[in-house]
């Protein structure tokens, strides 16, 4: 193979590591997304139930469909409506960087003290998008980061979403999506079932 060539593959390899590591960040917060809906169905929480935050999650997601497409599937509708208004190919297109994990998870009110900021997202997006949409070639992509530096942005990226997942865990293992004048109640009586999320994060780095 010709050193030009080489060089160009090089470039190409690197432009995909924004793609798989985009890929990763969005992912995982539809996983964890997910699982806070999947604890919900599991525990049988009705809508009158839940906190504030995610009640008006709820209302936006059933703003999505239509009468004649959603009312026959909320019998009983206090508890199916939390369930069956949610799509998880729904969550996110495409935009996905650090303040809008935190926004998302303002909007459910999952508590979050996280010591990485995680601006490397922002890069990651926009570069990923920029490959999506025909803007820039891998080769114009890949030229102008070094593979330490694929690999800083790496580490921070898997860092962060690993801040994340604790805060999501915590979130549904302590019932936090629940009322708080009820959770403590709902806790004692055992309502559904704790649910962590251990996984590493490193088993599905690229």
């Amino acid at each position: 193979m010709a050193q030009e060539d080489c060089e160009t593959l090089a470039k190409t390899l690197k432009a995909m590591g924004f793609l798989l590591l985009y890929n990763l960040v969005e992912s995982t917060m539809k996983n964890a997304i997910e699982a806070i809906f999947d604890e919900l169905s599991a525990s049988g929480v009705n809508f009158d139930a839940c906190r504030a935050e995610m009640r008006k999650v709820v209302i936006r997601n059933l703003k999505k469909y239509s009468p004649h497409d959603i009312h026959t599937q909320l019998s009983p509708i206090a508890i199916r409506l939390l369930t069956r208004t949610f799509h998880k190919e729904k969550l996110f297109n495409g935009n996905v960087d650090a303040q809008m994990i935190r926004e998302t998870v303002d909007d459910y009110g999952i508590a979050r003290k996280w010591r990485v900021k995680g601006e490397k997202l922002f890069l990651v997006k926009h570069n990923r998008n920029q490959l999506a949409h025909g803007n820039k070639s891998f080769a114009e992509v890949g030229r102008d980061y070094s593979a330490p530096e694929l690999l800083k942005t790496k580490n921070e990226v898997i860092a962060f979403l690993e801040e994340v997942l604790e805060s999501v865990g915590q979130y549904i293992s302590k019932k936090q999506f629940l009322d708080c004048s009820l959770a403590v109640s709902a806790v004692s009586t055992g309502l559904g079932t704790s649910f962590s999320l251990d996984e590493p994060l490193n088993r599905r780095t690229p």
